[in-house]
């Protein structure tokens, strides 16, 4: 017997009956039947990388629908998430405020600065932060500032409303403003700064100033002169309650489990969604938060939620620690410092564009929308450089010593700093040292022969250098951000620029 015969025998057989077995399954040749173009149709089996996708002619099947619609409600959970950070950041802030008075007439001080008690995103150690929560009614609010700070109002959607200070209308010298509430279309009182918000919740903040080391001038300033209340109680103000944070914990912190979900239903069901992108108030409806209704998801939806927060929250981390967008670091290619406003776009819109990455950074790591935070403005205001890297993008190991070099002329008119941050709560690192920073305005710091500073970050001082260092936390990482106050042009043209974190064997 030939067995090369047979074979070959058998093939045909086999392919003849395959073609004979397609040929059944296609569809008649109609009398209007044209050759569909190539790509339109989705084939009745697919491998993706969801699963083996499969239909009939174009419907899926109910298991291949169930897994659909599963992938598409963790798609939109997790844009949900990363989308709208800044909503329940801001919740956070409100709880974390109000524990301890209610709005309107308690501000928060911080006698004796902002220590690492405090779970705030990303404060410095030298301002002196003061603020409150303002919850307006249908009714105008005035507010009278203090002069010489640099404050600012952000409404309840984290966006922004105006400055107030030496950034504001007042020009640093303290000033009466008028706040329209959300839709107010009643009489505008003159002689007074007018704002307007989108949100009846809205986050009032300042930051003073010291002077000779001292906070108390913009302590006394704030409480002398600092006033809320509704324009009805115009003449008759409410008393101010005062209250001293330093070395207090307390906690403004948003969570990224479940949790989160539940704090950003809580601003959607208190605020006027009109003011709020319709896109994004899309987005969150689809997963079941919508304003007027109840956020009672089924087993099956909280699993998904739960799920899409644990991805959204490692993916604002790798946005924040290892930005993919090359405008987002100071000096592409060359250090690992970041920054997340990109051209200046506090509002994250460029060229009609949304920046959806900044956002995220942002939101995630920092609180406060302002244009003075963004704009470059030479000699004035502030800029912020970040590193969550060493030199060859390694993880800040708090274990380990390393070593920052600062080559000498530091573009800053006014001074320069570090704070250190715990990477988990973007807030201040906790260590031995109340104040987890270094500044150059004691003058103590120790020079090298030719201008420039070495700065050591290390669980213990390196001998000879306890003036420059900063304390880390073995098995724990950190960031840190290093500050410009009154940066001068040689930082924005990019001829002076910060070494990076760089281990010291």
């Amino acid at each position: 017997m030939n067995t090369r015969n047979t074979a070959i025998r058998s093939a045909t057989v086999i392919t003849v009956f395959s073609a004979l077995l397609i040929q059944a399954e296609l569809p008649p040749k109609m009398k209007m039947t044209t050759e569909i173009p190539e790509g339109i149709a989705t084939p009745d089996r697919l491998e993706t990388s969801i699963g083996t996708l499969t239909g009939f002619d174009g419907v899926p099947d109910q298991a291949t629908t169930q897994t659909i619609y599963d992938n598409l409600d963790l798609q939109r959970a997790t844009q949900a998430f990363l989308q709208s950070l800044q909503i329940s950041s801001l919740s956070a802030m409100e709880h974390g405020m109000t524990q301890f008075g209610p709005p309107n007439t308690t501000v928060l001080l911080f006698e004796e600065l902002m220590d690492s008690k405090a779970l705030w995103l990303t404060p410095n150690t030298v301002s002196v932060y003061m603020g409150l929560w303002m919850e307006m009614g249908d009714e105008p609010m005035v507010m009278e500032t203090p002069p010489n700070v640099l404050g600012f109002i952000n409404d309840a959607w984290f966006q922004y409303v105006c400055d107030f200070g030496n950034a504001g209308p007042d020009k640093g010298q303290g000033g009466k403003f008028i706040i329209l509430p959300p839709g107010y279309k009643g009489d505008v009182p003159e002689g007074y700064h007018v704002v307007r918000t989108t949100t009846y919740g809205n986050w009032v903040v300042w930051r003073g100033f010291q002077v000779d080391g001292s906070t108390e001038t913009a302590i006394t300033q704030t409480k002398e002169q600092f006033k809320l209340y509704p324009w009805s109680k115009r003449n008759n103000p409410p008393e101010m309650n005062f209250v001293n944070m330093s070395g207090k914990f307390n906690n403004t912190i948003h969570r990224m489990d479940y949790g989160y979900w539940e704090e950003l239903n809580k601003t959607i069901q208190e605020e006027p969604i009109e003011g709020l992108d319709v896109d994004l108030r899309g987005l969150i409806a689809s997963i079941g938060i919508e304003k007027g209704k109840k956020f009672d998801p089924d087993a099956r939806m909280k699993n998904i939620l739960t799920d899409a927060a644990k991805i959204g929250s490692v993916t604002a981390r790798a946005l924040t620690a290892r930005p993919r967008d090359p405008r987002q670091y100071l000096y592409p290619g060359e250090r690992v410092w970041t920054n997340p406003f990109i051209q200046g776009r506090y509002d994250f819109v460029l060229d009609g564009t949304r920046l959806l990455d900044s956002r995220t950074y942002m939101h995630f790591y920092a609180t406060g929308i302002t244009p003075a935070m963004a704009i470059k403005n030479v000699g004035k205001g502030s800029q912020y450089a970040i590193a969550y890297l060493d030199k060859n993008g390694q993880a800040l190991d708090g274990s380990k010593t390393y070593k920052i070099n600062l080559p000498k002329n530091i573009p800053a008119k006014d001074f320069w700093s570090f704070t250190l941050y715990d990477n988990q709560t973007r807030s201040m690192l906790q260590t031995d040292q109340r104040f987890p920073g270094i500044d150059n305005l004691g003058g103590n710091l120790k020079q090298n022969e030719d201008g420039s500073y070495d700065i050591y970050f290390s669980p213990a001082a390196p001998a000879g250098w306890e003036s420059n260092w900063i304390q880390t936390v073995p098995g724990k990482g950190w960031n840190t951000i290093f500050r410009l106050y009154g940066p001068l042009e040689s930082f924005y043209d990019k001829t002076w620029k910060p070494g990076d974190p760089e281990l010291v064997e």
